[in-house]
């Protein structure tokens, strides 16, 4: 018999599996993280930078402060000259207008003398109200006074959510960060826009958008996908919200013009409080002059 996702999942639906899969073991690994480390020439870098990046924190159904806090310290004792947030940082109801204060009290901990940066996600979109659903409730108007708030809020925890813009954040590095594809309109080159020769590093949470850049980027990173969070032996994982199916669904990839990326399997969780597999992530980077 062709074992493909769908048979299998067919079969897990059918035997109990899902049951089985949800169980300690799966439940453990959705809560047990790691440290994944990489080394990287970045063009146009005059000195080493070592960047820390999170991404999917979804703080609100399955995760709560106690996992930032573990995530906060584990980074801060890499020493990051940045941190960089993927999007995803919240998976709230719509029912509290009030900033999330348990995840900013922890993500205000965060140390990098170059500072902390971020992006926006799906879900936080869902969060301010920009679309519905039955976890979210229904649509906001006001969706966009939420993000502003939202906005202003992580910025008084000390972390700048970049929405299409970029900050030169050391002379020879300028740091990009898109909007999200379903519910944004990502602005590349508003992101980057005087870079003038500086090494260009871009965060957008969706890596679907790689195919589509309109520029070289020395490096961008993605989240989004979590890996597919739930990866099972041979079949690999039964679903990658990506219309590129498994192309984008983790690790070092390429965008356009031989772009280099990384798509994190994030840290939170979505669906479901199971991984399998698939081990929640904090990346880091050390990059060096090229």
């Amino acid at each position: 018999m062709h074992l493909t996702r769908r048979t299998l999942l067919r079969a897990l639906l059918s035997g109990g599996g899902v049951a089985a899969l949800g169980g300690g073991a799966a439940v453990a690994q959705a809560y047990r993280f790691g440290v994944t480390r990489h080394t990287r020439s970045l063009p146009g870098l005059r000195s080493p930078l070592r960047v820390a990046f999170l991404t999917d924190l979804h703080f609100g159904l399955f995760i709560g402060a106690g996992s930032v806090r573990a995530w906060v310290d584990t980074v801060n004792r890499q020493r990051p000259d940045l941190v960089l947030l993927g999007g995803d940082q919240l998976d709230v109801r719509l029912d509290s207008d009030a900033a999330p204060q348990a995840l900013l009290a922890e993500l205000r901990r965060l140390q990098a003398p170059l500072g902390v940066y971020g992006v926006w996600g799906n879900h936080d979109y869902g969060s301010f109200g920009r679309y519905g659903s039955a976890y979210y409730g229904e649509p906001r108007a006001d969706w966009e006074v939420r993000r502003a708030h939202l906005e202003a809020a992580f910025a008084q925890a000390g972390v700048t959510i970049l929405r299409d813009a970029g900050r030169n954040v050391r002379e020879d590095l300028r740091l990009g960060g898109t909007d999200d594809l379903w519910f944004g309109r990502p602005d590349v080159p508003a992101a980057l826009a005087g870079a003038a020769g500086r090494a260009t590093l871009l965060v957008t949470h969706n890596p679907d958008l790689l195919p589509d850049l309109p520029r070289p980027v020395g490096l961008v990173l993605c989240g989004h996908t979590h890996g597919g969070q739930v990866r099972l032996p041979v079949v690999g994982a039964l679903r990658v919200p990506s219309a590129y199916g498994d192309r984008y669904a983790m690790g070092w990839v390429q965008g356009a013009f031989g772009t280099p990326a990384y798509v994190s399997r994030g840290l939170g969780l979505s669906g479901a409080p199971v991984r399998n597999l698939c081990e929640p992530e904090i990346a880091l980077f050390d990059l060096q002059p090229a």
